[in-house]
This record gives structure tokens, sequence and C-alpha cells, in this order.
């Protein structure tokens, strides 16, 4: 088991390697003269990032406080490539999200898949609740971030999830350069198509 602990990171990032239909996702942390790069799933991506946006929110209503925004000027934004060069350190199964009251930081960390008896991972695309108590016996990427820093990652995150191919407006699912079956045309394609 090895802890990738970034308290604060450099940059965190959501990022992608391919072209979009047969892109592969990152989550990348950098700081210290380290890089940490984790794969994982689209889905996972998106609920990170809603995720991230709900805790903000809770923690607003909650603490009464206003919590900063992303700048506006675009010094929280950060729309550079994935740091090269891109190292799998392990694939993401679980993710887990906190929200540190004293330091007033999110915690968002990433666990390792873990191979079950029949060869299958475990079930992916759910954000927990984080407990820095649990002990684990998997590798762990933990980040510590501002509230501005995790608000700038869930629009990053968001954009890059959003970046891949243009949806179908019958059906809804992703077209194919190469072409697309739309169930809603019952496969039916007009001529000279």
């Amino acid at each position: 088991m090895s802890l990738y602990l970034y308290d604060p990171p450099n940059r965190f990032v959501a990022g992608t390697v391919g072209q979009p239909g047969e892109r592969t996702f990152f989550l990348q942390a950098s700081g210290g003269g380290r890089i940490t790069s984790v794969v994982l799933e689209k889905a996972q991506v998106s609920a990170l990032a809603e995720r991230v946006e709900e805790l903000l929110e809770e923690v607003r209503v909650r603490f009464g406080d206003p919590l900063p925004e992303a700048s506006e000027n675009g010094g929280d934004v950060d729309d550079a490539p994935l740091e090269q060069p891109i190292d799998e350190d392990f694939r993401v199964g679980t993710l887990a999200l906190a929200w540190d009251a004293e330091a007033s930081r999110v915690i968002i960390e990433a666990q390792e898949a873990v191979q079950e008896a029949d060869g299958e991972s475990e079930e992916q695309g759910e954000v927990e609740v984080f407990s820095e108590t649990e002990p684990t016996d998997r590798d762990v990427l933990r980040v510590h971030l501002t509230p501005s820093a995790a608000r700038a990652f869930a629009g990053r995150a968001m954009r890059v999830v959003a970046a891949g191919r243009p949806n179908c407006p019958l059906c809804g699912r992703p077209l194919d350069p190469a072409g697309h079956i739309c169930p809603r045309q019952n496969g039916y394609r007009p001529s000279g198509a």
C-alpha cells in the first residue's frame, strides 16, 4: 500500500489522453517534484465533480460562510494539458470526499480498485464519505484542496467530460465519427447519408 499525499498540491486536475470515444481519463496531482497519475472512468470523473460542488454548497449552507468562487480572472482556471510523462500509478475503484472544518479544506481520496475472487473489479461510479481512520490495503491518492481550488477542479472536470463526442439529438447516445445507428430511427438511415 502506498499513500500519495498532497497537502496541498501544486496542481490537481482531471484530464484525458486519446481521441473522443477512445479517451482514458486521469486524475493527476503534482507537487514537491513528483507527479501521481491515476486512471478512472468518465462516470467517476463526472460524479466526483458533481459531489465536490454539492459538498461546497452544503458547507456554505451549514456554516454560513461564503466560500470563494474560482477566480473570475482565470487565476484558478487550469486548462493546460496533463503533465508528461503520464505513468499510471493505479486504477481507481473507490472515490471518497470530505470536508476538513478545522483547515477549511476539501479532501479527495482515490483508492485503488480491488480485483475480487471472480476476476471482476469492484463497482465504480460512486463517491463515498471519507474516513481518514479506515485502514486500507490498497494504494491511495489523497489531496487536500482549498474551496476555490476544489471549485476550479470541478469546473475543469466537467469541461473534460463534456469535451467528448457530441450526443445524437434523437437518442442522446454519443455520435461516432464512422456513423451512428440510432434506435429512435429504428436503424434507418436516409438514402444519400
